[in-house]
């Protein structure tokens, strides 16, 4: 992604006051910025404004934020979008819901718009660093190229959401290597995102429903290693 002022967001929640108070402090701070009121409105404004993060709600009337982040990732011009779910709730499975379907950050309201200006300058960073590594894997069948994003299998393309290949690039990047929850948490989403040790199981599932067993091993009581064996 590019420089700040042509960083773009979409902010969909169903709270006037919400939009507002985001808008402004997003604007602020040099980003492009679209609103839409329910999730209806915010799939349909995605694909035309192809925003580089989405901070999304998930409670709202008509369609709700998992289903909207579901049909959000189903787009491939849009897989490597952030999306930063913001919710009253912090039950355990709403986190678990927002990390099956594609979400990379979950925060709770009360917003407090500094702290969250901070978390996604921290995303965006991050993701800079990681596109500065250009090299491509192949193994076994499986060439993954960090440059594009994409994944050829028996030449063959396969699309991943953003941290679906970052957890499979990774692991690939050091086979028979094992590595646990917690070390995977911290590589993939990084130290200043909270997310729960079964959000690793998740997306392993995930990796696994499009690519196969064969790859991605699991040891356990340790964790996951990347195999050819």
């Amino acid at each position: 992604m590019g420089s700040k002022q042509s960083q773009k967001v979409l902010v969909v929640d169903d709270e006037e006051s919400i939009l507002e108070l985001l808008k402004y402090n997003l604007e602020k701070q040099g980003y492009e910025v679209k609103t839409a009121l329910d999730g209806f409105k915010g799939v349909e404004t995605a694909k035309k404004f192809q925003p580089d993060l989405i901070l999304l709600d998930i409670m709202m009337p008509k369609q709700d934020g998992v289903e909207t982040c579901r049909q959000i990732r189903e787009v491939p011009e849009l897989s490597n979008a952030f999306i930063i779910f913001l919710t009253a709730r912090s039950e355990e499975y709403s986190e678990i819901a927002a990390f099956d379907v594609g979400a990379d950050d979950y925060i709770t309201k009360p917003i407090k718009p500094r702290a969250l200006m901070s978390r996604i300058s921290a995303l965006f960073r991050r993701d800079s660093k990681k596109k500065a590594v250009t090299n491509q894997i192949s193994l076994g069948g499986l060439m993954i190229d960090r440059s594009s994003y994409t994944i050829k299998m028996d030449e063959k393309e396969i699309t991943l959401p953003k941290k679906e290949f970052e957890l499979l690039y990774f692991l690939a990047q050091n086979p028979n290597k094992v590595f646990g929850r917690d070390e995977l948490l911290q590589n993939i989403w990084g130290s200043d995102v909270y997310v729960l040790a079964r959000t690793v199981d998740v997306h392993i599932r995930k990796v696994r429903e499009k690519i196969g067993d064969d790859y991605i091993k699991t040891v356990k009581g340790v964790g996951y290693k990347f195999s050819l064996n």
